[in-house]
């Protein structure tokens, strides 16, 4: 386990720091050549799309690939040997080829990583369509280091809703007693927005990821104490992921808005989770 000191010493001051994370300010390619070579288990974040949205600087698509490749290959460096990386992408046009192409199918052989698997987040809301089946899902491309030797906790995250849990075969259970393998297909819900309709952990940011969705990948794909990278933080969901699953993070986010939030809801999770044990405490003593 390394020390969240370490990189601070390496990085440097952040906008924010507690004893479990690091969030900086700033672009993620020249933050990332900071940080000491194989020392990140996991990196689960989610890149500017290259739609348009008010925080991305739209690229021309082969410049967008390039880029892609080049911070893919910083996040490689920093790869622990067992490490992994998930990614998360969505769609965009292409002239005369289609209408919402999905960006993995463009990208994934420029990923210096080997490639697990394709999982597919289908989430409940969403763009109604006229001429198209309504958009319902986006893909995360699961990618480890060594595909010999990679952590898959799946114990950790198996679903306990199983039609018939007490069936056998031979005498023995057919399902494991902790769950079932949850599949490549997860729904889970979308972050909402709108009047009587948002989400409770809804923020400003407008691409905001379920604690849920991202509690799950950090779950699978690393252990208690370890620190995860996302180089495109946001409002820092995977960083409130960390703490609520007993990892370190660092975040890196070149919006000062969305760091500010970010900040903002590390500190009222701290509040939070302080009352919590107070509470839990208070009643303990009785």
């Amino acid at each position: 386990m390394i020390d969240l000191q370490v990189f601070r010493d390496a990085i440097g001051v952040p906008a924010y720091e507690d004893e479990d994370i690091l969030l900086y300010r700033g672009d993620a390619l020249s933050l990332l050549d900071a940080i000491p070579a194989e020392s990140i288990p996991l990196t689960v974040t989610s890149p500017p799309y290259n739609i348009g949205k008010a925080y991305e600087v739209v690229k021309a698509i082969e410049e967008y690939i390039e880029w892609t490749a080049n911070w893919t290959q910083k996040i490689h460096r920093v790869t622990t040997s067992d490490g992994a990386f998930w990614l998360n992408l969505g769609y965009f046009p292409l002239p005369d080829k289609g209408k919402a192409i999905p960006i993995p199918y463009l990208v994934w052989d420029r990923v210096p990583f080997f490639l697990i698997q394709e999982i597919v987040w289908n989430y409940g809301a969403g763009v109604a369509g006229k001429l198209f089946f309504s958009p319902r899902n986006e893909k995360f491309l699961w990618f480890v280091k060594d595909p010999l030797n990679y952590i898959f906790n799946l114990d950790e995250v198996r679903d306990p809703n199983v039609k018939y849990p007490n069936q056998k075969k031979n005498g023995k259970l057919k399902c494991n007693p902790i769950g079932k393998n949850p599949t490549d297909v997860w729904q889970i819900a979308k972050v909402t927005s709108g009047k009587d309709r948002s989400s409770k952990e809804r923020t400003s940011h407008p691409a905001q990821f379920p604690i849920e969705l991202i509690r799950r990948i950090v779950l699978a794909s690393s252990n208690e104490g370890d620190v995860i990278l996302d180089p495109f933080a946001g409002s820092g969901s995977s960083l409130e992921v960390a703490i609520r699953t007993g990892r370190k993070a660092i975040g890196f986010e070149i919006n000062g808005e969305y760091v500010d939030t970010a900040i903002s809801r590390i500190k009222r999770l701290r509040l939070d989770l302080a009352a919590q044990r107070a509470q839990i405490a208070m009643f303990q003593g009785d």
